[in-house]
C-alpha cells in the first residue's frame, strides 16, 4: 500500500513501511504523551495508535486527511489546525513528546517553535529534508552548523539516526530526506541572559562570513570583557558554552 507523506515540492507517497516502524519506534519512551504533527493518511499513525501505553494527539491541517483519519481511527484526538499556531500549554498539562513527517517547508519553523517550548518538549523525532537534519545535527567547525544547531544543542543531545532515500517514495523527490532524534538534555536555564543569547546566536549566523566582533557591532555594546579570541572567530567556530561566554560579558 502506498501512504501519503508530507511533501518537500509536489506530492510524493512512501511506499516503505519499514521507514515508517523504524520512524515511529525511534521514541524512547521520556513521556508517554506524544503529539504527531501531518499524520495524513496515517503512515506513522497507524504505529503510533497501536502503542495503548501512549496518549497519543495528532495535528492535521488538511482537511481530507483530518476525515480519513476520523474514519480509520475513530478514537484518535485528531485536532484540525496549525501546529505553528497551536497553544501548546492548553493541548497538554504535562510534558510530551513531538513524532511526525514534518512538512518540509515549515520544518525550520517547527524546531524553532520546539526551542521556544522546550520544558514541555523532552523528546522530538522526525523526518526532515536531508540538509536540514545534517545542519540541526552539525557541530562547530561545521559549513552546516548554523542558529538551529546552538540554539537547540544548548537544551537538547541531537542524534543524525539514518537517511531515507529517494526511492522509497513514490514519486521520488529530488531531495533525500533523514531522520533525526533530539532528547532533553540535564540544563534546565543558560547561565546567561537567554533572550540575549538567541540575538547573539542568530546576528552572529546571519553575518557568518565577518568575525564576530564585527558583527556584533550593530548591537551597540560594550565588549570590552568578551575574551578577544572568541571575538576573533567566526559564529561557525563556536561553541554554545563559547556563545554563552559571549552574552555574559556584552554590556
Amino acid at each position: 500500500m502506498e501512504v501519503r507523506a508530507k511533501k518537500f515540492l509536489g506530492q510524493h507517497f512512501l511506499k516503505d513501511e519499514n521507514i515508517a516502524r523504524q520512524i515511529a519506534e525511534s521514541l524512547t519512551g521520556r513521556t508517554s504523551h506524544v503529539l504527531e504533527i501531518g499524520p495524513g493518511m496515517g503512515v506513522l499513525t497507524k504505529y503510533l495508535h497501536a502503542n495503548e501505553l501512549l496518549d497519543f494527539h495528532a495535528i492535521e491541517i488538511d482537511s481530507e486527511s483530518v476525515v480519513y483519519l476520523h474514519d480509520h481511527y475513530p478514537k484518535l484526538h485528531v485536532i484540525e489546525g496549525d501546529f505553528l499556531a497551536l497553544n501548546l500549554s492548553e493541548l497538554f498539562t504535562q510534558p510530551f513528546a513531538v513524532i511526525g513527517n514534518f512538512p518540509y517547508n515549515i520544518s525550520s519553523q517547527i524546531l524553532f517553535k520546539v526551542f521556544d517550548n522546550r520544558n514541555q518538549i523532552p523528546e522530538v523525532v522526525g523526518m526532515f529534508q536531508k540538509e536540514v537534519a545534517e545542519r540541526v545535527a552539525a557541530k562547530p567547525g561545521s559549513k552546516t552548523y548554523g542558529i538551529l544547531s546552538v540554539l537547540l544543542s544548548a537544551f537538547y543531545d541531537i542524534e543524525y539516526l539514518f537517511t531515507v532515500h529517494e526511492h522509497v517514495f513514490n514519486p521520488p523527490p529530488k531531495v533525500k530526506s533523514a531522520v533525526i532524534r533530539l532528547r532533553r538534555n540535564d540544563v534546565d536555564r543558560l547561565e546567561c541572559d537567554e533572550a540575549l543569547f538567541t540575538k547573539v546566536v542568530k546576528i552572529g549566523f546571519n553575518q557568518r562570513r565577518k568575525t564576530l566582533r564585527n558583527a556584533l557591532k550593530q548591537l551597540g555594546m560594550n565588549m570590552d570583557e568578551v575574551p578577544a579570541d572568541l571575538l576573533a572567530k567566526r559564529a561557525e567556530q563556536l561553541s554554545v558554552a563559547d556563545f554563552v561566554t559571549i552574552t555574559q560579558k556584552v554590556k
